[in-house]
């Protein structure tokens, strides 16, 4: 007799990485599955599901009735503002989010699935101040579940990016065992590569940490360079120095340390050595709390940039920097105007390292000096650091095809999650073997 195979539906699908990391799985154990029914409502994201997967996913998830019978729920859903109800009992209700539609959906279920991963951004798990987790996690035990939340980062999972999401892995009526602990690992890339480089010397086990030169793709399309004359600026902004130095560079106009500006770019017109160092020395003084508790920066007059700045003729400089416009002027004290979102690249990437958390609005914006060239990374190098296989077709429209992938989930950590539910729960794959 042929055994049955396991039935799972994907909600919030996007392009479908949680499904992806959950056939890995299944396909690594021998067990036969299908997906019932998925549901994405953004028509681009669907495109891409329908070229991975050969089915266009259902669109609004508000007009669905009913799921078909399946054992497992999979769900990247979308955390949206959360409405009060009962001012006396002061917690967040789920209404008018589509979590409700998940849990309308269980409900109505005359057989709900034995088990549920749900996956959100961290900041879902602090939301109202931890009241809107609260009621999901409330929610959920209420329709018979319990919830085993782990926050976890992708670079922990051979992933090189730093990206932290919550997982919440759910059983019908008993604790799902899970040895995966909560770890959101390296704060940054700078603790990474330092972490990396104390496993250099003490435990020589660097060579399994995955990084981004590890996904770099070695020719790739000219339309991927940065413009000639952001690359002039760059060269200039380096003052000679090869681009290997972008390695780790942020482009912002108001942070200082490992930092590419506008001034230094020229982008508003040339600036000289001095006035560089101006204003490299107001974005860092500025946020000293001595001049106030403002978060990002305060505005400072005249008598407070001399106390940090003890060059001659301060006045002609500032002159010259309000002109060119990189300096603005009110009621006798000045400020940086930042042009950040004009740079062509906002990040490059340090090799040795992970990347920043990719998202959609500006994973266009990467970079990567590859062979000696200062570039952006292409979709597949940004699929990559995602943990999607080379085998995963992107949207053909690149534009798409970034704005997708910071969408979507690390498909090894999903792998990981689901190899670890299956080794501690014997009853997961056990009615299929």
């Amino acid at each position: 007799m042929k055994n049955r195979k396991l039935k799972f539906v994907d909600l919030f699908s996007g392009v479908g990485g949680i499904r992806l990391g959950l056939e890995e799985v299944l396909r690594r154990h021998s067990i036969d599955f299908e997906c019932v029914f998925s549901c994405e409502i953004h028509p681009k994201a669907q495109e891409t599901y329908e070229l991975n997967y050969g089915e266009k996913p259902y669109s609004d998830i508000r007009t669905l009735e009913k799921l078909p019978s399946h054992d497992v729920l999979l769900a990247g859903f979308p955390c949206q503002a959360f409405s009060y109800a009962g001012k006396q009992m002061g917690f967040a209700d789920t209404r008018g989010t589509l979590f409700f539609e998940i849990e309308r959906l269980l409900g109505a279920a005359k057989k709900k699935p034995k088990y549920l991963l749900l996956e959100n951004v961290r900041g879902f798990t602090t939301h109202d101040k931890g009241r809107t987790f609260k009621t999901v996690i409330e929610r959920l035990e209420n329709l018979g579940y319990k919830v085993k939340p782990l926050l976890l980062n992708s670079s922990n999972f051979n992933v090189p990016q730093n990206r932290v999401r919550i997982y919440l892995v759910c059983k019908m009526k008993e604790e799902p065992v899970v040895s995966i602990k909560s770890d959101v690992g390296h704060s940054d890339s700078h603790k990474f590569k330092k972490s990396k480089s104390q496993i250099d010397i003490f435990e020589k086990l660097s060579d399994d940490l995955m990084t981004v030169k590890d996904v770099v793709e070695s020719n790739v399309d000219k339309k991927y360079f940065c413009s000639e004359v952001f690359t002039k600026q760059l060269r200039d902004a380096l003052d000679g120095e090869p681009f290997e130095k972008l390695h780790g560079v942020r482009l912002i106009d108001y942070r200082g340390g490992n930092s590419i500006h506008s001034w230094d770019l020229g982008l508003k017109g040339h600036c000289s050595k001095e006035e560089r160092d101006f204003m490299d020395a107001l974005i860092s003084n500025r946020r000293k709390k001595h001049f106030g508790e403002e978060k990002d920066g305060k505005r400072l007059n005249l008598e407070q940039i001399k106390t940090f700045w003890d060059r001659p003729n301060p006045e002609k400089v500032i002159a010259s920097l309000m002109k060119k416009g990189y300096l603005s002027e009110e009621g006798g004290t000045y400020n940086p105007v930042a042009g950040n979102m004009s740079f062509e690249v906002f990040k490059f990437l340090d090799p040795d390292s992970i990347s920043i958390t990719v998202v959609s609005s500006d994973a266009n914006k990467l970079g990567i000096v590859s062979n000696g060239i200062p570039r952006r990374i292409t979709p597949r190098e940004c699929a990559r650091l995602q943990g999607f296989p080379d085998t995963f077709k992107l949207h053909p429209n690149d534009s798409w095809a970034y704005h997708q992938l910071g969408n979507s989930v690390s498909v090894p950590v999903i792998s990981a999650v689901f190899e670890d539910v299956v080794k501690h729960n014997e009853d997961f794959l056990k009615p299929f073997r």
